[in-house]
């Protein structure tokens, strides 16, 4: 891969990067950056290094000019997963933009989405803290979006794939996944001969980027670069509140579930036959 490809790849970027390059030129400035060094009181006693900014970063900017707050998960640190620390930055930072809204001063977010979930190691504080993510973007996206990026291969899962799917708009790259269970999960539980973890094809046939954009369940499908990502976030942005959220068009998607034979298990072309001319808007 050329130099020049790397430095246009979305994925390659850390959340840092990331947030930066969806910020208006100049215009961001990070809350409770690094030197800040508010870190998870957890790891260290069970023999973890700690991270200085939890991995996530709050950046506050604007994006067309507007207010904005860009919430990036760093993938790398911990397979992304979401502590007490770093669930709390970001359902803090999601409830001060509602706010911002409430007085006046339209401020929409954009989450960067690389999680596997609840960080196992801080258990409940974890999980209360994704609830209060979840409250908090239900609440943020009646003023203005709330646009959800999922970029990598570290992908979407657990409860924030919850999150993601609160979302006023969702984005996916080909690299992106996106699932409540992730597929090591699934092969635990249900074991080998029903899922493989280790078959990637299989794997992003049903839960990639590509198949949730095909089935309805994320709003753009980007290729992984810059500017086209910064475009697509730009143009959601720009778009307002759609009409109606996901998870309110209950009806549509039972109608959609009881087309479903459930003594056969559907493959990915059949989900997307399913999926794919009901659930877009």
């Amino acid at each position: 891969m050329s130099k020049n490809r790397l430095s246009d790849s979305f994925i390659e970027l850390s959340a840092r990067e990331r947030a930066r390059a969806l910020l208006d030129t100049g215009s961001m400035r990070e809350l409770l950056d690094p030197f800040d060094r508010v870190t998870s009181p957890w790891l260290a006693s069970q023999g973890i290094v700690t991270q200085a900014d939890d991995g996530l970063v709050v950046a506050r900017g604007t994006i067309n000019g507007q207010s904005a707050v860009v919430l990036g998960i760093e993938g790398s640190f911990q397979g992304g997963s979401m502590g007490e620390v770093s669930g709390a930055k970001m359902a803090g930072a999601l409830e001060l933009a509602a706010e911002d809204n409430r007085n006046g001063i339209p401020t929409l977010a954009v989450l960067l989405l690389e999680t596997g979930g609840v960080r196992l190691q801080e258990a409940n504080l974890g999980l209360a803290a994704i609830a209060e993510i979840h409250a908090a973007i239900a609440d943020l996206r009646r003023y203005q979006p709330v646009i959800g990026v999922i970029a990598g291969t570290v992908g979407c899962f657990g409860g924030m794939s919850v999150a993601a799917a609160l979302c006023s708009y969702v984005v996916v790259t080909r690299e992106a996944r996106y699932g409540l269970n992730g597929p090591q999960v699934i092969e635990q539980e249900a074991g080998i001969a029903e899922y493989d973890s280790r078959d990637k094809p299989f794997i992003w046939s049903l839960s990639g980027g590509e198949q949730r954009h095909a089935t309805g369940l994320a709003d753009r499908y980007v290729a992984d670069d810059v500017a086209r990502m910064v475009d697509t976030v730009r143009e959601l942005a720009a778009a307002g509140v759609p009409a109606l959220p996901r998870d309110q068009r209950i009806d549509e998607f039972l109608a959609l579930l009881d087309r479903i034979d459930v003594d056969t298990q559907p493959d990915s072309a059949r989900v997307r036959e399913i999926f794919g001319k009901g659930v877009k808007a």
